[in-house]
């Protein structure tokens, strides 16, 4: 709703991630393929660069004008159970995924099940077992409390989302010349200031579960992961062979 309200200029600015912006801006789901970033750095890295520019230029085409790139960090699996070190360790867990087709499919790839569900019933999902484990960043996992029921946390880092900050077209082309300068310098730095805000909640939120217990477990080796994904890239540019491109391109920027 709220992006439909700022491409109608209802709203002035918004701040949107780009997970929900596919129906609309089909180039934004190639940011939601499994494992598209290495690292939350590269991300940035990527989106502040002329790829970044590529998908500004989608959004303008739909009245969306971008001032700069937020972080949602990055998001990892969690569970009840055990540590996932490899996609082996995720076989047969019932897995709470955001209601979208790929990441229902990467969990698959590894041999779960993904388990769709509205965000405000994973906590007793996880408590009575319909559910085994959740995937998240550190904020929300901490946040939400279900570090208190699922204390498995491993940190695949699969996801990793970018949000823009926008401006609704409309109210962006009442503006003079001087005043959109102002906005774009302003919205630049509240970018910088974003993203460090945000580390230090990671790190907090880190902190915290650490000192209630829970487990935490790096993945040493994501390329068995990535390997279990490549079904997924290979439908997606089956399916969008105009967006092949962009998925090398952020690929090979990050190579």
């Amino acid at each position: 709703d709220a992006i439909e309200q700022t491409r109608s200029g209802a709203l002035d600015f918004a701040n949107f991630n780009m997970g929900p912006m596919g129906p609309i801006v089909p180039a934004a789901n190639v940011l939601s393929l499994p494992f598209i970033f290495r690292s939350p750095d590269d991300m940035y890295r990527v989106m502040d660069g002329e790829i970044g520019e590529r998908f500004a230029d989608a959004l303008a085409e739909k009245n969306l004008i971008v001032l700069s790139w937020f972080g949602s960090g990055a998001r990892s699996l969690y569970n009840t159970d055990h540590p996932v070190e490899t996609p082996d360790d995720v076989e047969g867990l019932k897995v709470r995924v955001m209601n979208n087709d790929l990441y229902v499919q990467m969990i698959d790839e590894m041999g779960g099940n993904a388990t769709p569900m509205a965000y405000g019933e994973v906590y007793q999902s996880l408590k009575t077992g319909v559910i085994d484990g959740a995937e998240n960043n550190y904020p929300s996992y901490e946040s939400s409390g279900h570090y208190e029921v699922a204390n498995y946390y491993s940190l695949t880092e699969h996801l990793i989302l970018p949000e823009c900050l926008c401006v609704a077209k409309a109210s962006w082309e009442e503006l003079s010349e001087k005043d959109r300068q102002a906005i774009r310098e302003a919205a630049e730095d509240a970018a910088k200031e974003q993203r460090a805000l945000w580390e230090e909640g990671v790190q907090a939120s880190k902190q915290k579960i650490l000192d209630a217990g829970v487990k935490i477990n790096e993945v040493d080796d994501k390329s068995a992961f990535q390997a279990k994904m490549q079904p997924i890239y290979d439908q997606f540019v089956q399916e969008h062979p105009e967006l092949e491109s962009l998925v090398t391109d952020i690929q090979d920027a990050q190579s």
